[in-house]
Parts: structure tokens; C-alpha cells; sequence
């Protein structure tokens, strides 16, 4: 009766993390789509207004692997409980800004608290599902991902269509009503084990969000920080007692396999979030709420079959769900590469496949991950793939639109004659080939089903 009555509340608690990781991901998705009427209302340049949603991805991505980290240390609920209630004071910020200073420093605000929850997201799963359900709980979290990714632009069109952008600000206070449902079922104890690496910390930071400006900015000042940061930082793993990130973790052969090959598959993944809009927009000729409707089907599938996918990597191991995704992402990207430039209708069917895929894929690697790691490194290095995800998303999203700005001169399949969609369709043919390269190396690391659950667990 006791194990039932528990089980209940690890999945009502799941529902509360797919909630508030909806939230925190629409925070970043749903700006996007406003960033015209604030450049108008405060007379800004393009390259000022993108601070926007560039400060908010840079804390974002920065703050998960420092509340990661913190994790393995402190209590889950009492950095829950102080990320929601930054991420509510930065939207109220926001929501009385008069100037875009104030708009800039809520969205910073923003980040520096929301981060908590994709950390949390790694967490929730490893700590209170056993290794047999993990892949379901993993699964579940990111219906939220999904959903939130895809309705983030339509509540932004709905709220610009009949009141002021502010009023977005409104939403992630919603996040508030999770607190005490996390503080009445999260009961993790405080793990200390000794002080923390603020200074290792600070350079992993550094060296994160130099990276990233290099990337997005293309420019090579940053890119020269990046690189010295980076040198110091691995001189402070191999020097200091007690760094941020642990050399044993870095020397982890399973735990960095999956991760390099986690960050491959996210940046081929990213093209889909990337490239479909710029697709619709530029070569089916949509507009801007159209395309948000046109991507709605895949969300919605992804959010009804992820938690499938989380109870078959739990059944039947995490390869055999490797390969049922891998199958539908080349078939994705091979249909969208023969028909780039066909009806929207099409490419809305395509983008399922594709978006259902790249799911089950980060599920099976988030499990598996976390099944290499030890305990007590957890946190950090869940946190670890989550940033690292977001920088791959930043490269990928560089190299895309370098390929696009060069266009193409014809199509390499020989079916596509519309020219506008001539470069989208060679783009998805090399994401094709590029994953069947990684199918390969995956299959001779993890070897069939049975020997890959044996290996990396089930």
C-alpha cells in the first residue's frame, strides 16, 4: 500500500516537472517571436534587441550545470524553491519595465532562476525512479520540453494579437504553485562533500558563455577568451583537490561516449527546430502564425509518445530504442530532403517523424548517461549534458545558417526543382548520411540489444 501510494506521487511529481520545464522552455521560445515591438518601442538595433533571448539561452544554459552541480551538494527542493521564486521575481521585473535596461535585467533574472529546472528535469528521474522505470520518468519530463518548445510562439502571437508583449511576463509565475508541491514531496538530504569549486565553477562559466557568444556573434576576440579559459580550466581540474568538475568524470569512458555522442545527435536534432520555420517561411511561403501551426502535430506526438518511448528503453534496453529513433530521424530528414519544396501539409507529416525521433533519442541517452554516472556525480554531470546541448544547438544553428546564407546552385537528389528550397534539401541529405555515420559508430560501441543492456544497462 505504501509502495503504491508513493508511486502515485513520483508520477504526480513528474507532471509538476513537465509543467514548470513547459514553462521555463515557452520563457525562451515565446520572446522570439516579440522581439519586433520591443526594438520598435525602444528604438533599439537588431543586434541590441537580440540580447533579449541571447542573455536568457547564455544564464540558461550556464545556470543548469551550476545548479547541476549544487545539487550534488545541496537539497533539490530548497534550489527548486529559490530558482522558481528568482525566475517569478525576474517576469515581475519585467512586467513594470519602462526601459530596456529593465527588460534586459528581468530576462537575466529570468535565466539565473529557470536553470533550475532542466537540472531538476536530470535529476527527479535518476534520484527517485529506479534504473528499471527511469526510462518512463525520463520520458514523461519531456513531454514538457516538447510542449513547450512548440506552443512557447503561438501564446506569443495569442497575447501580442489582443495586449501589450509585457504581459508574457505573466506566465512564468505560474511556475509558483509547484513550490510547495516540491517541498512537501522532494526529500532529498543535503549532501556536502566539502566546499565548492566557485573559481573552477566560474571558469567552466566563462569559458561556456565566451563559446557561445564566438558562435551566435561570429566573432573571434570571444573565441580567443573561450580558448584561455578553457586552458585554465583544465589546469584547475588537474591541480585542485576538489574541482568543480572531477577528473574521474572526465576519465569516465562510458559517461563521455554517450555524451559526445548525445552532443552529435543534438546538433543534427537542432536543424528541425532551426531549419523547419526558416523552411516554411522562405520556401512554402507561410506566415509567421501558420508556421506555428504547422509545427504543432509534431509537439503533440512528441508529447503523447515519449513516455512510450521511456517505458521501451525500460522493457527492451536502451539500444533497441536507439535504432527505432534512429530509423525514423533518416527517414525525417531523407523526405524532407526529396520534398523541401512540397506542400506545407507534407512537411508538417515529415517534421512528426523527425521530432518524435530526436525525443526518444535524448531519452535513451539522458538514460543511459545517468546509469554510467555514480551517485554522488550525478547532478554535474546531468548538468554537464544539458549545457553542453545547448552549445551544440548554438554551433549547429552557426553552421546552418552559413550554409543557407551560400544557397545552393541545384539539388544534389535530382528531385527538387523549386531553387528557393534547393539548399534546404541538400542540408537535410548530408544530416542523413551524417546520422547514419553515427548509427555506426553507436552500433559497434553498444553491439546488439542484448550485449548494449549488459554493457550500459537496460
Amino acid at each position: 500500500m505504501e509502495r503504491g501510494a508513493r508511486q502515485q506521487t513520483n508520477n504526480l511529481l513528474l507532471r509538476f516537472l513537465a509543467f514548470t520545464l513547459m514553462v521555463s522552455v515557452m520563457s525562451a521560445t515565446m520572446f522570439t517571436i516579440v522581439l519586433p515591438e520591443i526594438r520598435a518601442e525602444f528604438r533599439l538595433t537588431f543586434a541590441q534587441v537580440s540580447w533579449v533571448t541571447t542573455a536568457y539561452l547564455l544564464l540558461y544554459a550556464i545556470g543548469t550545470v551550476v545548479y547541476g552541480k549544487l545539487a550534488d551538494s545541496f537539497k533539490l527542493k530548497n534550489l527548486l524553491t529559490f530558482g522558481l521564486i528568482f525566475f517569478s521575481f525576474g517576469s515581475m521585473i519585467g512586467l513594470m519595465a519602462q526601459a530596456f535596461w529593465m527588460v534586459l535585467l528581468s530576462r537575466v533574472l529570468q535565466a539565473a532562476g529557470a536553470a533550475v529546472i532542466p537540472a531538476a528535469a536530470g535529476m527527479i528521474p535518476v534520484r527517485y525512479f529506479p534504473p528499471e522505470h527511469r526510462g518512463k520518468a525520463l520520458g514523461a519530463s519531456m513531454t514538457g520540453l516538447a510542449v513547450g518548445a512548440a506552443i512557447g510562439p503561438l501564446i506569443a502571437a495569442l497575447v501580442l494579437s489582443f495586449s501589450h508583449w509585457r504581459w508574457l511576463f505573466c506566465i512564468p509565475l505560474l511556475t509558483l504553485i509547484a513550490i510547495p508541491y516540491y517541498r512537501k514531496n522532494l526529500d532529498d538530504e543535503a549532501r556536502m562533500a566539502g566546499p565548492i569549486d566557485w573559481l573552477g565553477g566560474g571558469l567552466l562559466a566563462g569559458t561556456a558563455a565566451l563559446l557561445l557568444l564566438a558562435i551566435t556573434n561570429r566573432m573571434w576576440l570571444p573565441g580567443v577568451g573561450c580558448i584561455l579559459l578553457f586552458i585554465l580550466l583544465i589546469l584547475r581540474i588537474r591541480l585542485s583537490s576538489n574541482p568543480f568538475i572531477r577528473l574521474e568524470l572526465i576519465r569516465n569512458k562510458s559517461y563521455s561516449l554517450v555524451l559526445g555522442i548525445a552532443l552529435l545527435t543534438s546538433g543534427i536534432g537542432y536543424s528541425l527546430a532551426f531549419l523547419s520555420p526558416l523552411l516554411l517561411t522562405q520556401v512554402q511561403r507561410l506566415a509567421p502564425h501558420a508556421v506555428g501551426f504547422a509545427i504543432v502535430p509534431a509537439a503533440v506526438a512528441t508529447a503523447v509518445l515519449s513516455r512510450k518511448a521511456g517505458k521501451l528503453a525500460d522493457e527492451k534496453g536502451n539500444p533497441y530504442v536507439f535504432y527505432i529513433a534512429s530509423f525514423l530521424l533518416q527517414t525525417c530528414f531523407l523526405l524532407l530532403s526529396f520534398f523541401a519544396g512540397a506542400s506545407s501539409v507534407y512537411i508538417a507529416l515529415f517534421l512528426i517523424l523527425g521530432n518524435v525521433g530526436q525525443s526518444f533519442l535524448m531519452i535513451v541517452l539522458s538514460n543511459t548517461l545517468s546509469q554510467a554516472l555514480p551517485q554522488e556525480q550525478t547532478g554535474i554531470g546531468m548538468g554537464l549534458l544539458s549545457m553542453l546541448n545547448f552549445i551544440s544547438g548554438a554551433v549547429a544553428a552557426s553552421v546552418y545558417s552559413a550554409i543557407l546564407d551560400r544557397g545552393a546552385v541545384s539539388s544534389w537528389n535530382g528531385v527538387v526543382t523549386n531553387s528557393a528550397a534547393f539548399a534546404y534539401s541538400n542540408l537535410y541529405l548530408i544530416l542523413a548520411l551524417l546520422h547514419v555515420l553515427i548509427l555506426s559508430f553507436y552500433f559497434v560501441q553498444f553491439g546488439k540489444t542484448d550485449a548494449g543492456r549488459k554493457r550500459y544497462g537496460s
